[in-house]
């Protein structure tokens, strides 16, 4: 995990990492799970609506909400989408 956390290892698959999760600490505990699988959703190359439905699925069960769900949202988008948000006056508060 630690090497995870330093960003040294990469999973092409959100079933991988979950796997590798439920390896290292057991099913544990479903919100820290989804926690993780929201952290590790970025759009890619995917339409703007492909990552929505992915993240929202992820998010479901997270316990993020407000700011936070915000902030990993805005995270995940791409770079120029992002950047966009950003030049707008004022800050979202909700993925809506």
């Amino acid at each position: 995990m630690e090497d995870l956390e330093l960003g040294e290892v990469e999973y092409e698959l959100a079933r991988e990492f979950l796997l590798e999760l439920k390896k290292e600490f057991g099913e544990g505990d479903e919100e820290l799970v989804k926690v993780a699988e929201l952290r590790r959703i970025e759009q890619g190359e995917r339409t703007i609506e492909k990552f929505v439905q992915e993240f929202w699925r992820a998010a479901i069960g997270s316990g993020y909400k407000g700011r936070i769900l915000v902030k990993e949202f805005k995270r995940g988008m791409n770079r120029t989408i992002r950047k966009k948000l950003m030049e707008v006056e004022r800050s979202s508060t909700s993925i809506e």
